[in-house]
C-alpha cells in the first residue's frame, strides 16, 4: 500500500525540482526526504527518480504517480471537510496568508466578521507574496489565502490548488505632479499606440519605482513597461506601496500602483493617471478544500467587506 505522506513528498519533487528545496519546504532534513522516496520506490516496484546532476528527474512512472497524488490528496481535502461539517460549530486553527493591500485594507474587517458568527475560530494571518502562496498552501503552511494576477502578469493554472474570484481593482500611474522637463519626454510611438502606452511612454526617460525582483508587482511595471516599447530604468525597488507613494512624491521617480494601495493618494505632490489595467484578488486553497467549512466561513467573510467601490470592478477570472 503507497503511504500518502510520501505521495506528499514526490508531488512536491515534482513542483520544486531539488529534494533540497522539499526539505527546506517542509522542515525534513534531506537524508529524510531521500529516505523516504527510497521507501516510494519499494513500494511502486519501479524506479521513480533519475539523477541529472543536483537535480533529480521523475521516471515516467513518477509522473503518472503524481497525477494520482494529486487526486488522492484532493479527495482527502473533501474527507476533511465532510468531517469538519458534521462537527458542531468551527474551532480551531485557520492559518491565512495575505498580501499587505489586503491585510490593511479588507482582512480586520473580515476578522472581525468572522469572530462574531464562529467566535471558536482563531484565524492566523501570515503575510504573504502570492507567488509563495502555492507551495505555502501544498506544504500545508496555509489553509487559505489572499492571491491576485495583473493583466500583464496572469496566473498560470497551479496543480493542487483552487481559487475564487474576490474583487478586482483600477491600476494608477502616479507621477511627481510638477511635470518632467520637456527635453526628458518620450515622443508618441509613430502609429499612435495604445492610450496607456502614450501615458507610459511619456515617462519612458524618468526613474521607476517598482517592487522588488521576483514579486509579482515588480514583473507587472516591466511587462506593462515594455508592451509600451521601452524597458524602465529601476532606481528604487520597494515593496509597501506607501512607501512608493512618498518616493514619488519627493520627486524620486514614477509607478504603477494599484487602487487599494492609495491612502497617500491624496498628496498634492502626486500626480495620479488611470490605466487600462486591472489587479485582480482571489481565494486560494488546496484542492477540494473549497467546501471546508472554515475555508468557506473566512470566504464569505471576506467577500462581505469588500469596498463597494472594488466590488464591481473583477473580471470573475
Amino acid at each position: 500500500m503507497l503511504d500518502v505522506r510520501r505521495l506528499r513528498l514526490l508531488r512536491e519533487l515534482a513542483r520544486r525540482g531539488t529534494i533540497a528545496a522539499v526539505a527546506e519546504a517542509l522542515a525534513f532534513s534531506p537524508s529524510a526526504v531521500s529516505q523516504q522516496l527510497a521507501v516510494l520506490e519499494r513500494e511502486a516496484g519501479l524506479p521513480l527518480l533519475e539523477r541529472t546532476g543536483r537535480r533529480v528527474r521523475l521516471t515516467p512512472a513518477a509522473q503518472n504517480l503524481v497525477r494520482h497524488a494529486e487526486a488522492v490528496l484532493e479527495r482527502l481535502e473533501q474527507a476533511d471537510a465532510d468531517l469538519a461539517e458534521a462537527r458542531s460549530g468551527l474551532a480551531g486553527v485557520l492559518r491565512v496568508g495575505s498580501f499587505p493591500t489586503a491585510t490593511r485594507a479588507i482582512v480586520p474587517a473580515a476578522l472581525v466578521h468572522l469572530a462574531r458568527r464562529h467566535p471558536g475560530l482563531e484565524p492566523r494571518i501570515r503575510e504573504t507574496d502570492p507567488a509563495a502562496v502555492a507551495h505555502a498552501l501544498r506544504a500545508g503552511d496555509l489553509d487559505v489565502a489572499l492571491v491576485h494576477e495583473y493583466d500583464f502578469v496572469p496566473a498560470p493554472p497551479e496543480p493542487g490548488l483552487g481559487t475564487r474570484p474576490l474583487y478586482g481593482e483600477a491600476m494608477y500611474l502616479a507621477a511627481p505632479a510638477a511635470p518632467p522637463p520637456a527635453a526628458t519626454r518620450a515622443a508618441p510611438a509613430p502609429d499612435g499606440g495604445s492610450e496607456q502606452g502614450a501615458v507610459l511612454r511619456t515617462h519612458q526617460d524618468e526613474p521607476w519605482i517598482t517592487a522588488t525582483p521576483g514579486t509579482l508587482c515588480h514583473a507587472m511595471t516591466v511587462r506593462a513597461c515594455q508592451a509600451a516599447g521601452f524597458t524602465p530604468r529601476i532606481r528604487h525597488e520597494v515593496d509597501e506601496f506607501d512607501t512608493v507613494l512618498a518616493l514619488v512624491a519627493a520627486g524620486q521617480g514614477v509607478a504603477v500602483v494599484p487602487q487599494l494601495g492609495m491612502t497617500g493618494s491624496a498628496d498634492p505632490a502626486i500626480t495620479l493617471t488611470r490605466l487600462h489595467m486591472e489587479r485582480r484578488t482571489k481565494v486560494a486553497f488546496r484542492s477540494g478544500a473549497a467546501a471546508h467549512p472554515a475555508v468557506a466561513a473566512f470566504t464569505a467573510a471576506l467577500r462581505a467587506c469588500v469596498p463597494p467601490d472594488l466590488a464591481g470592478t473583477g473580471s470573475g477570472g
